[in-house]
């Protein structure tokens, strides 16, 4: 009997003790869990003042250091099986003061030499880095030594509070005065990369856009919707904004007219079709292929375009949702302000939705990129077939008028593929619509081909570099 007392008593101290231990440990969850709920309703504490005209994102970090040092990470440099960039040596010169730069893609896509001929990126074409080095990347590009307007810089510097100095409070001015400047002019008026400022109200921190030609150039695409008089700072959602601060950069334009006002095509909508349509009717072009003398277009970066047209715009998944995912900071949730390829961050990128672990997701991502590049490379290389023939056509005494159609031809095939291959998801933001492009692309190469058959040329070499009195014999 005193030995099942003895027992019964340490039993009771072991419970007190495990009791002790659970109480303890749920009141430190619930202190912990009333302290995050304290900490995501505590306002910012300011302890900097930002203004409307505060550019620096240094000054802004002071207020929010979780979103500025990830907005510093952006200077990585890390390189996806088909995206980012891979850091080179560079000896710095007076001229190019860099001492890393991406590698040239000049080299890896030796097709865009002949594509671009007489066009200022066939000079200097390389891997993207992060928005850190946008500004600088452009200032010493050699595309530079072809001479660049001030149109240029729209979309590689934090330019909101420039164009309201040089349009005295006035952005649209600002925007007309600062697109007609030269590139090396205009710069002066700058002196960062895209900034807080130029996605973000300083007073609410609200997503604002700030760049005059999306304000125009989204207006245009709803106008062709059905939608009048659209003002995208008044009547888009949030959810919206969370592409359309990213789509200010990141789409297809031109410089229009003399006043080399920064132009999105997108009256007649916003597929590639309606681009090209919106060029033929206005007749532009952006230079003349050097080997041809064909009149060219060259498509730009339209990720926002190829992703309207994706699964995911479909499905309401923003720019944001995946290059900036919403992480946990504390008992906070914020933006990623390091922005970056999903690939890189694929747990918080892709996870949210996607429960098929990272590996498989990179792995589905990647199948995906692979049979784009493919298709790529099939549509230079068809692209380069046709400017070899109308190259051969000329020489054996084509004239222009006799050469005309081949070369609209080729114009179209050019910026179909363009159009694709300057776009940064490799296919991924909308692979079925990017393959249909490219064989749109294939298509129009093969039937500018078809136009140079039919031609009756002087020389006894025919449009396809083939003896006309050989054919002529086995024809007979």
């Amino acid at each position: 009997m005193h030995h099942s007392g003895k027992t019964s008593a340490w039993l009771l101290v072991l419970v007190a003790i495990i009791s002790g231990a659970a109480c303890f440990a749920i009141a430190s969850l619930l202190l912990n869990v009333q302290q995050h709920k304290i900490e995501a309703r505590t306002p910012i504490v300011r302890v900097a003042e930002v203004t409307d005209d505060t550019t620096d994102p240094a000054v802004w970090g002071q207020n929010w250091p979780q979103q500025y040092d990830d907005y510093l990470k952006t200077a990585d440099m890390t390189q996806t099986t088909y995206g980012g960039s891979e850091a080179i040596p560079n000896a710095p010169t007076d001229e190019d003061p860099r001492d890393i730069v991406s590698k040239s893609k000049l080299e890896t896509i030796p097709q865009l030499k002949r594509m671009w001929a007489g066009y200022a990126f066939a000079k200097d074409f390389r891997e993207e880095r992060g928005h850190a080095y946008m500004l600088t990347d452009q200032l010493y590009t050699e595309r530079q030594k072809v001479g660049q307007p001030g149109t240029c810089i729209n979309c590689h510097a934090s330019t909101y509070t420039a164009m309201k100095e040089l349009g005295d409070g006035d952005i649209m001015v600002g925007f007309e005065k600062l697109n007609m400047m030269p590139y090396m002019e205009a710069k002066e008026h700058l002196s960062h990369a895209v900034a807080c400022i130029d996605c973000h109200d300083p007073d609410t921190m609200a997503l604002r856009v700030t760049r005059p030609a999306f304000i125009e150039g989204i207006a245009a695409a709803k106008a062709a919707e059905g939608v009048d008089d659209y003002d995208v700072n008044a009547m888009a959602t949030r959810q919206e904004m969370r592409t359309y601060v990213c789509a200010q950069c990141h789409v297809e334009y031109y410089f229009k007219g003399d006043k080399k006002r920064l132009t999105y095509p997108w009256s007649k909508g916003l597929t590639v079709d309606d681009a090209y349509a919106y060029y033929e009717e206005t007749g532009f072009k952006d230079w003349t292929h050097a080997e041809t003398g064909a009149p060219m277009l060259k498509a730009q970066h339209p990720e926002f375009e190829l992703w309207s047209q994706g699964i995911h715009a479909r499905s309401g998944v923003t720019c944001a949702d995946c290059h900036m995912p919403y992480k946990r900071v504390g008992g906070t949730k914020v933006s990623d302000h390091h922005v970056r390829s999903p690939l890189l961050n694929v747990n918080r990128a892709c996870g949210t939705c996607h429960k098929q672990g990272d590996a498989e997701l990179v792995a589905r991502a990647e199948n995906i990129q692979t049979t784009h590049r493919h298709i790529v490379d099939s549509a230079l290389d068809a692209l380069v077939d046709l400017i070899d023939d109308i190259k051969a056509a000329k020489e054996a005494g084509a004239t222009d008028e006799q050469l005309a159609e081949a070369l609209q031809w080729q114009r179209k095939a050019s910026f179909y593929v363009d159009y694709v291959e300057a776009e940064n998801s490799s296919g991924f933001h909308a692979s079925q619509y990017a393959a249909r492009v490219l064989a749109d692309s294939i298509n129009y190469s093969r039937q500018g081909q078809n136009a140079l058959k039919n031609l009756k040329l002087a020389d006894a070499g025919d449009a396809t570099g083939n003896d006309q009195g050989e054919a002529d014999q086995t024809g007979g």
